[in-house]
């Protein structure tokens, strides 16, 4: 089914509906393209989102519903009254033959407890008169005969998206008989701590812990009691009515109160049917607009590594500037045009953007971003400078001399090299330096208090000091951990995203120290570049060894020291590198206003599809 019949047949089954037609046929584009972004950490996977059309779409098709608003009403149908009437006999007869212990009723629902008008035929009645309700409760763990798969017991985690998982723990009989309170099938269960309102039903007899209420109607109509306490108004006024002090709460009594709209039988039946089958075309136009995305993120993938593929003999011998503005001339001309004539339609996503940074960088580190100059003096040169200045700082005793790493090898280098580059290794350009260890013994020993940089504050190519810790140190040590102007500071690591996360230091405060796991790297000379480097080690190569090379537990990854210093860096000629720094500032400028225009205009269709939301109910 493609995304067009998809979307022709939803219009078609919301058009049934007597005042929704126009309202959601219509605006089937904004709940395919309202798309919330989630920024979440992890290796290869930075961008993350939420339909939150489609999400809003399937609320807005269940408060339609419970409002009488998605099937056409039938003057024939018998009113809710009567299935009212029914369900107070079912009571009474249990109540006579003692299966129910006899209730104090609940009080009348007033005029103003009623969340909105009803249609002809239906009727308010509150959620505990409906049915037997029930709180959960758990056995001892001290009795471990109490649990086995006799029945299932159910948690707050096996109730998502309206379904019961029924296999994640279960009591034994012995269990269950001690807690005596079991929803038989066809009871409703709800979440009443914590993530109020999650629920579903179950088509087995369950147990369930103290955090879930249940309701057994005494009629059946689970389904349609499903899609009502489901809605968005029943969820919302059991939020309103519950408490919160570390968590939140709504008691048994106050979520029996709620106001449940009820729906003459032969409509319910009918609301259940269309609402199930439109929750079915939203699962498919979910599917399908996810492809479309993940489509495109492969297709802005494919097209801009083709920019990074090795040049052929008869195309190297020419270089040209990359702008975002005008494609390549002579370099990757046929591989940019391709990307450059469908700008406007490749860099639509946060994830696409991000791409393009990354991109961006690795022509940069690669050469291949701005013209090289014969004439430019080659990066030989200040290597030499630099091992110069670095010899004589441990002739001094100014730096310790550490153990000589092993010569470069042609299978460790990423990629070749333009004319006037070098290869070099971490350790050869700059003093790298551990930072404090939180827990030393300093019994007798005259402390002062300093704040310090932790993983958190430093942050790809920024450092956020919005929490800033404090730590004791010796008196006398504090230059020892002083992170000065123009100091790298390079994470540790964490998760993956955090291993090896650069940032440069420039006096944001008179004195700052860093902790272990925070490495401070100091260039040797003032004509070297601490922005080249940080660009380099937050730049894909950088990245790639350093997921290879770190120590990797579970979803944690870090690098030592001796790792961090092996890690080969390419030196462009100095004015070179004066080039590229400021054409990849110039082009992250860009992708930033990209990403905040794209950013805006996300937010206006949020903002658009919970308009039509309000506007429907």
């Amino acid at each position: 089914m493609t995304d067009l019949s998809i979307t022709d047949t939803l219009a078609r089954n919301i058009e049934a509906a007597p005042t929704a037609e126009n309202l959601l046929a219509t605006h089937l584009d904004i709940w395919t393209t309202a798309i919330e972004q989630k920024s979440s950490a992890g290796r290869g996977s930075s961008n993350k989102f939420s339909l939150y059309g489609i999400k809003k779409l399937r609320e807005l098709i269940l408060e339609l519903a419970v409002r009488g608003k998605l099937v056409p009403q039938d003057a024939n149908d018998e009113p809710a009254s009567v299935l009212l009437e029914r369900i107070a006999a079912e009571k009474a007869q249990l109540v006579e033959e003692g299966k129910l212990k006899k209730q104090k009723p609940l009080p009348e629902i007033k005029e103003y407890e009623k969340p909105f008008e009803l249609p002809n035929g239906w009727e308010w009645i509150r959620l505990g008169e409906l049915g037997y309700t029930q709180t959960g409760g758990t056995p001892s763990k001290n009795r471990p005969e109490l649990f086995g798969n006799d029945i299932s017991f159910i948690k707050p985690g096996d109730i998502l998206d309206g379904t019961v998982c029924y296999e994640n723990e279960g009591l034994s009989f012995l269990g269950a008989e001690s807690l005596g309170r079991i929803a038989p099938a066809n009871s409703l269960l709800m979440v009443c701590i914590g993530t109020i309102g999650k629920c579903g039903f179950i088509d087995r007899d369950c147990a369930f812990n103290q955090q879930i209420n249940s309701i057994t109607p005494y009629v059946n109509i689970i389904k349609y009691l499903h899609k009502v306490t489901s809605a968005a108004y029943f969820q919302n006024l059991a939020w309103e009515l519950s408490a919160s002090t570390t968590i939140a709460i709504i008691n048994k009594g106050k979520w029996e109160s709620i106001p449940i709209a009820v729906a003459p039988l032969a409509e319910q039946h009918r609301i259940v049917a269309k609402v199930d089958e439109l929750m079915s075309l939203c699962d498919a136009l979910e599917t399908q607009t996810e492809a479309s995305i993940a489509a495109h993120q492969t297709l802005v993938e494919a097209l801009l590594n083709a920019l990074l593929l090795p040049q052929t003999a008869a195309n190297t011998a020419s270089q040209s500037n990359v702008s975002l503005e005008r494609p390549f001339i002579n370099r990757f001309d046929k591989n940019w045009q391709r990307v450059a004539e469908h700008f406007d339609t490749l860099f639509t996503t946060s994830a696409s953007i991000d791409t393009l940074k990354q991109t961006i960088l690795q022509l940069a580190v690669m050469g291949k971003l701005v013209k090289q100059d014969p004439n430019d003096e080659p990066a030989a040169k200040l290597l030499a400078r630099i091992a110069k200045e670095k010899a004589q700082l441990i002739k001094e005793g100014k730096i310790k001399k550490q153990k000589p790493l092993p010569a470069i090898t042609h299978e460790e280098k990423p990629f070749e090299l333009p004319q006037g580059w070098e290869w070099i290794r971490f350790e050869d350009l700059v003093d790298i330096q551990g930072g404090i260890t939180k827990g030393r013994k300093l019994i007798g020993r005259e402390l002062i208090t300093v704040k310090y940089l932790s993983v958190a504050n430093v942050q790809r190519s920024y450092l956020d000091l919005g929490h800033l810790k404090e730590i004791e140190i010796p008196v006398g040590e504090e230059d020892k951990y002083r992170v000065k102007a123009r100091d790298l500071l390079i994470t540790e690591g964490g998760d993956w995203d955090k291993v090896g996360r650069t940032a440069i230091w420039s006096n944001e405060l008179p004195y700052i120290a860093h902790q272990n796991h925070v490495f401070k790297a100091r260039i040797f000379l003032e004509e070297q570049s601490e922005v080249w480097l940080e660009k380099y080690l937050n730049g894909p190569f950088a990245r790639d060894y350093f997921a290879g090379s770190s120590k990797q537990t579970t979803n944690l990854a870090s690098i030592n020291k001796t790792q961090l210093r092996g890690c080969l860096i390419a030196i462009p000629p100095k004015e070179e590198k004066d080039r590229i720094v400021a054409k990849v500032d110039e082009l992250m400028a860009l992708c930033d206003q990209l990403k905040a225009r794209l950013a805006d205009a996300q937010t206006t269709q949020l903002h658009l599809t919970d308009a039509i939301v309000e506007q429907a109910v």
